[in-house]
């Protein structure tokens, strides 16, 4: 695909970073405009979005890259969620939560003019890359598409160890909480 205009579905800044410099850098080819998204209403409880939204922030304002933040309704997430409260890491209630916010990322890359969506979410090593790619996978069309970008892992540890990133030790959700 050519002419990639691109939503970066990302979870956090230390997960992201790494991937932000590589699109603004135009480390990405086809590649020609992007936009970091910030939707993640699994993050619990509110105090823990509002650090990590900040921290994203700052980082892309840092940058110098565009972004854009989804409204926080834990309550409509944890409802897409019901059922599946006790589901292991990596389980049914991931790949539900994952697919919960790339609908999202769909809608929003059509309606600003997007035609590709990309993620961070399974950088992290609480989750699965594969399981991500599925869920996204799953929920793009003809109209947008899903691009698996292989980060380049070592510049986000790099950047990491660099940075003064707010750190957190649980993928976001109150049921990964319980897990440490």
């Amino acid at each position: 695909m050519s002419d990639i205009r691109l939503v970066l579905v990302s979870c956090c800044a230390p997960c992201s970073a790494g991937a932000i410099r590589q699109l603004a850098d135009g480390a990405i080819p086809n590649v020609s405009d992007f936009i970091v998204l910030f939707f993640n209403p699994n993050i619990y409880p509110a105090d823990e979005y509002q650090k990590r939204l900040a921290e994203q922030i700052k980082y892309c304002q840092a940058c110098g890259v565009k972004y854009a933040v989804g409204d926080y309704n834990h309550d409509e997430w944890r409802d897409a969620m019901r059922g599946m409260e006790n589901e292991p890491e990596r389980g049914a209630r991931c790949s539900q939560c994952f697919k919960f916010r790339f609908r999202f990322a769909h809608q929003f890359a059509r309606e600003h003019g997007y035609n590709a969506i990309a993620s961070v979410l399974g950088v992290s090593r609480h989750k699965s890359q594969d399981q991500v790619d599925d869920a996204a996978a799953s929920v793009c069309d003809g109209n947008v598409c899903y691009v698996p970008i292989k980060w380049d892992e070592k510049l986000r540890t790099d950047i990491g160890r660099a940075s003064d990133f707010y750190r957190q030790n649980y993928c976001g959700c109150e049921f990964s909480i319980r897990k440490i």
